[in-house]
This record gives C-alpha cells, structure tokens and sequence, in this order.
C-alpha cells in the first residue's frame, strides 16, 4: 500500500500544462468502492497504456518527486507522452497506482485531451515490464476544482489495485496561465493477464 509519507508529498502535483496543478487542499476520503477485482499482481514497471474508448495510446515515461515535492510531469514540448508515478504501487498492484498526462501542449492536443470523456465500465490496459498486461475498469470520472484536489481518494490507500489518471480540464485561467480544474478518472483492475 501507498505509504501515507508518499501521498502528503504527492499532494502538489507540478503543472501538467503550463502552470496547471493540482491544489494543495485534502478533503475527500477515499470513495471508489472495493471491487471484485482479480488478485493484485506483483511489482513490475508499466510500460504503455492503451485507452480505446478515446484512442489514447502512449508509452510510459516514471514521474519522480521535483525538490518542491510536487510530482514530476512529461515535457510540455511533447504532450502525447504519458507519465506514472514511480513512488508510488506499479499498476496491477495493490493501491492506487497514479498516471499523469497533458490535455494539451506546445500548441497540440495532449494524451489525455478526451480523458473527460472517458465513463464508467471503460477499458485501460496498462502492459507492464514483464510482459503482463493490467486491465481495468473505470468507475468514475470527477472534474474538481485544483483548489479542492481529492488526494486521499486520489493517492490514499486501497485494499485492492486501482488506477488515477489525471489531467487539467475546465476553463483556461490566462491570467494564471493555467487550468482551473483537474480530470480525474479512477479505475480498478478486472484482470491481469501474460
């Protein structure tokens, strides 16, 4: 399980587009319910993800912590890459393993551009270093203001594999040069398979 230490400094995720973040204000409990998911899988690097249901298909670069303790992100100047949080459970593990992506970037649709569109029962396949493929299920999709960001439900403990991918979404604060709000779907594995 993801250690209480890793989420508080999970909290601040740096800027997914230019000055898009996260906010810093805990709230809510964790609230996907448990799952009659398959048995969790052992520990191995995710390598790409494929989401059919919006053609969002990316290698997986690992996100570590920046010396602000916010979480690492992909380069802007390439918005089409997707990134996981390495300090935190491997997809397929037991907790919430944590992918980050861009909405857009240097001008170009992002990764997770149509994440908002993403509903419950959607596929994420998550194929992972040794040669094994996670699959999840969406449960949810929540658009929350960065100001209220959920990072016990988003990072807190699980008893049972899930998945976060995050995004920017809302409207564009120019003045800020940032999103006012946050993409947040959450998944829990159905099967993982070699």
């Amino acid at each position: 399980m993801i250690r209480k230490t890793i989420a508080a400094s999970a909290v601040a995720i740096a800027a997914l587009v230019s000055g898009c973040s996260v906010g810093s204000t805990t709230a809510a409990p964790a609230s996907s319910a448990p799952s009659a998911s398959s048995a969790a899988m052992p520990k191995s690097e995710p390598v790409s993800l494929d989401i059919p249901s919006i053609d969002a298909h990316s290698s997986l670069v690992p996100l570590g912590l920046n010396p602000d303790n916010s979480v690492q992100v992909p380069p802007v100047s390439t918005p089409l890459q997707a990134g996981w949080y390495e300090n935190g459970p491997t997809p397929g593990e037991v907790g919430p393993a944590v992918v980050l992506g861009h909405v857009d970037g240097n001008k170009h649709k992002g990764i997770f551009y149509r994440l908002k569109e993403m509903k419950p029962g959607d596929d994420v396949d998550i194929a992972r270093r040794d040669g094994s493929t996670a699959h999840f299920e969406v449960t949810k999709v929540d658009q929350v203001p960065k100001d209220v960001f959920p990072s016990d439900a988003v990072y807190g403990d699980t008893s049972d594999p899930q998945l976060r991918l995050i995004t920017c979404g809302g409207a564009f604060d120019r003045a800020e040069h940032s999103y006012v709000d946050n993409i947040i779907v959450y998944a829990h594995l159905v099967n993982g398979s070699h």
